[in-house]
């Protein structure tokens, strides 16, 4: 089965000869995603595994690079009127969807800004797309809402100001795809995407392989002015052990693997976070900060009823939990240094405004543990009930760690270890009172983050898990949302930061890193803090 599978992928890969020495000049870049995809629709890329499948596919009018900085993308340039309400884009004149059947001739036609009207009213349907909370602020009352006055000009309106606009125009879902494909594959547009980007659909048989080529007519150069991408195709397989992956990877069969549960860490890294010596000569280890902040979250709503019943309900409990454990060991002993210690708000680094000097957070302190606990009425964690953190099999060993040095500080908690799926529905529900989770930054911009403790945004509609409440945070993201001034903005993501840790309905624990194990082959491949895969500049030898 394996040999007749190898075989048809290889078919597929490149309609060549059988020549061997033929094949070897074709350069393929290959990485395994444990999860799968879902969708090749950007519509649907609401995940890594459906995101990175996507970026390769497609475009939209802006990206992000991996500093960071909204560039320019098929919109050429971009302007903001002085009310920050109109959005114009000016469109490249030299970009074409790729060849397929649903064009005259099967050969792709040149982008226009219709397609983006067309693209983005698309989001509009929740049947189709997870993304129409991010349309709420489109003001459809105006050309309803998108308008192409030419074929390279496109424009946006919006209702209010909103600073973090043009960094969440990069998020995948706001690709152009063009309406003839969508009209004739309907719903099986997921598996047979044309988009514009660097790599052209080929194959995919779902759960065991993808393969997408290089696009001859992308429209991207470098810096000498030769076109990308470089490699002649991408190849994904879908391998769900981390060990069988890794042996591919040793096996040089893929070229990365990505991510802390990807491989056994103590194996393959240093206490240090360093690549072993036994793989250094034929890897080579990338780390990048990344935006995601993993935490444990606390209900303090106080109209429900297991929060009025339980300790965590005074802030001197949950700031004393703060102070209770030491996170400079959690990340060197559990995490092999992978990640930053949260020492200062929720915000991650990798963000403008993260910042420990100007952000205090919590270090390991007995002495303030004691004081706090004494103030709650509570001395020596006398009386204090046991209270129960809900985690997942994921973070056992963490949350397990957690439990113990609470236990010499004379807090006790319960550990219920629970499948991702429960927990998730639980939280949203209000059903834990503590639990272990993790946000991920959709897009570049501290307003995805603080949003999640505005008081508008209680679950389960939105992602106020905490149902944190504060007068004063909601007046400050207001004021930041319409702010334009970005050394305005920062200040205010900062105050509102050291709100959420005073106030304390989360326990930052760490910021996350981006960590991948590439072979020595592999060169041109960025990182970035979105953990964004782009394949377009990588090579290989």
């Amino acid at each position: 089965m394996r040999k007749i599978l190898f075989f048809s992928i290889t078919v597929f890969l490149f309609s060549c000869s059988n020549d061997n020495k033929e094949k070897d000049k074709h350069k393929v870049f290959s990485y395994n995603e444990t999860a799968g995809i879902t969708s090749l629709d950007p519509a649907a890329a609401s995940n890594f595994e459906n995101i990175w499948g996507v970026n390769q596919l497609f475009n939209g009018l802006v990206e992000m690079d991996d500093e960071l900085t909204v560039k320019p993308a098929i919109a050429k340039r971009f302007s903001v009127s002085n009310d920050g309400l109109v959005y114009t884009f000016n469109l490249r004149t030299d970009v074409y969807f790729h060849d397929d059947k649903v064009f005259e001739n099967g050969k792709g036609r040149r982008v226009n800004a219709n397609d983006f009207v067309f693209s983005f009213n698309r989001l509009f349907d929740s049947k189709v797309s997870s993304a129409l909370s991010l349309l709420d602020n489109i003001n459809t009352s105006e050309n309803n809402g998108f308008f192409a006055s030419n074929d390279s000009t496109f424009i946006i309106y919006l209702k209010e100001p909103f600073g973090a606009f043009l960094s969440m125009l990069t998020m995948k879902y706001f690709s152009v795809v063009p309406k003839e494909a969508i009209e004739f594959y309907k719903q099986d547009f997921r598996k047979n995407p044309i988009g514009t980007g660097p790599f052209m659909f080929k194959l995919w048989e779902e759960g065991t392989k993808l393969i997408l080529h290089k696009n001859p007519n992308y429209f991207e150069v470098d810096a000498e002015g030769t076109h990308l991408p470089y490699v002649d195709a991408v190849s994904v397989s879908f391998i769900k052990e981390k060990q069988t992956a890794f042996m591919e990877l040793l096996n040089g069969k893929i070229d990365m693997v990505s991510g802390a549960d990807a491989f056994n860490i103590n194996e393959v890294l240093t206490k240090n976070g360093e690549l072993n010596e036994t793989y250094q000569s034929k890897f080579y280890l990338q780390k990048e900060r990344f935006l995601k902040t993993d935490y444990i979250g606390i209900l303090i709503d106080p109209s429900i009823e297991i929060v009025q019943n339980s300790p965590l309900k005074l802030k001197s409990i949950r700031q004393a939990i703060n102070y209770g454990f030491d996170r400079d060991k959690l990340i060197k002993y559990l995490r092999n240094n992978i990640g930053r210690p949260a020492h200062a708000g929720f915000i991650p680094h990798g963000l403008k405004s993260f910042d420990e000097d100007k952000v205090k957070g919590y270090q390991y302190n007995p002495d303030k543990v004691r004081e706090l606990l004494a103030e709650a009425g509570y001395p020596n964690g006398k009386n204090l009930p046991e209270m129960t953190l809900y985690t997942t099999e994921n973070f056992k060993e963490i949350v397990e760690y957690i439990q113990s040095q609470l236990a010499e500080n004379n807090i006790k908690v319960q550990i219920s270890v629970e499948k991702a799926s429960v927990l998730k529905q639980a939280v949203n529900n209000c059903q834990y009172g503590m639990f272990k989770k993790s946000w991920v930054g959709d897009y570049a911009d501290e307003e995805n983050f603080l949003s999640m403790f505005y008081s508008k945004n209680f679950s389960p509609k939105g992602f106020n898990y905490f149902h944190y409440s504060n007068p004063e945070f909601d007046k400050a993201f207001l004021q930041s949302l319409k702010e334009r001034n970005d050394s305005v903005r920062k200040n205010l993501h900062q105050r509102m930061d050291q709100m959420i840790i005073d106030d304390a309905p989360v326990i930052p624990l760490f910021y996350d890193e981006v960590i991948r194990i590439v072979s020595k082959k592999v060169s041109g491949l960025g990182n970035n803090p979105m953990n964004l895969l782009n394949v377009k500049t990588v090579k290989k030898n």
